[in-house]
């Protein structure tokens, strides 16, 4: 009697069950459509074996690898669980090794650069492109491989589809653990920072610690102009004294590109094991490194932020630069 009795309320739990899984698809589905129109389709293309370029011709160079490294806004390491995330890529840079020649160039990306940027459907798939600044293409994925890469793709067609072949991504953690490592970075101060750091002072050339570091590349709240295209140079500046550091420590000490890795590892998320990134660093500490260049071109205001459009004859420069040489 009991048993008779109780298969009621089995099938209407079930019931309930299957119904809730109903709507939880119909809600699922209804998202993707919504993200599928709100999406455009892009045409992919890839970069040119040869190209004419001030009445010459030019082909593509054959030894030449590239890295992307994304500074994430943040200082959390966790991984999402979603198809999105509130990581934002505020500093971005395309290494360009060109192993034929031992040399290292370095292209900055400016984070306000308007780029096509791959939409994520809910299954993490591909369902368009939206315009947006560059520096939200991180926050399509779970704020880790799929991410960089997503960022990869629209850095990717900000430079005429050149081929990425590495990223990494590291969290704000790693700036002031690298300046210590070195022993500190000498810059001259560029702007007034005594509304945030006193020991700051314009015109002087200081030894920055790491939380200094941090400070003087990040700050743009609270500065006398705060725009993101002075916070730019300051990067240049900094990363250029870095890189001259960086190879001095390890001219000194043998160990030191392997110290780095291990730093470097503690903040990071990349396709390269530490030990292809500790290779990769040992090769390119022996190359002539190239100063760090970015892309001109023109701020405009947005509907909400400042929205950054690259000059299409700066890009090609420095695209036929970098990957090309003279037939």
């Amino acid at each position: 009697m009991n048993k008779s009795k109780s298969n009621p309320n089995y099938l209407g739990i079930i019931a309930i069950i299957l119904a809730l899984i109903s709507v939880a698809s119909i809600a699922l589905f209804a998202l993707d459509m919504w993200e599928r129109k709100q999406a455009v389709s892009v045409d992919e293309e890839t970069l040119n074996e040869s190209i004419s370029y001030n009445g010459k011709e030019y082909v593509l160079k054959d030894d030449v690898e590239t890295m992307l490294v994304l500074g994430l806004d943040t200082t959390d390491s966790q991984i999402s669980n979603s198809y999105n995330n509130d990581k934002q890529a505020d500093f971005l840079m395309l290494f360009v090794i060109d192993n034929a020649n031992k040399t290292c160039s370095a292209i900055q990306i400016n984070r306000d650069t308007m780029a096509d940027i791959d939409v994520l459907g809910v299954a993490g798939d591909k369902v368009g492109t939206v315009k947006k600044q560059i520096a939200l293409a991180h926050t399509y994925g779970n704020g880790s491989e799929v991410s960089c890469r997503n960022t990869a793709e629209a850095v990717s067609r900000v430079l005429m589809n050149v081929d990425i072949d590495h990223f990494m991504s590291v969290t704000m953690e790693a700036v002031p653990a690298l300046n210590d490592l070195v022993g500190g970075v000498s810059v001259e101060i560029l702007e007034d920072f005594s509304s945030i750091d006193a020991s700051l002072v314009k015109g002087q050339t200081i030894n920055l610690t790491g939380e200094q570091a941090m400070t003087y590349i990040r700050s743009r709240e609270g500065m006398e102009t705060p725009t993101h295209a002075n916070r730019l140079v300051r990067q240049k500046q900094y990363l250029d004294a870095l890189f001259q550091k960086g190879q001095q420590c390890s001219k000194e000490d043998k160990s030191f590109i392997a110290k780095a890795t291990m730093k470097i590892s503690e903040y990071m998320i990349s396709d390269c094991t530490a030990n292809k990134l500790e290779s990769f660093l040992n090769k390119i500490s022996s190359y002539t490194i190239n100063k760090v260049e970015d892309i001109e071109g023109e701020y405009k205001q947005g509907e909400s932020f400042m929205e950054y459009y690259p000059n299409s004859d700066a890009v090609l420069n420095l695209v036929v630069d970098a990957f090309y040489e003279e037939k």
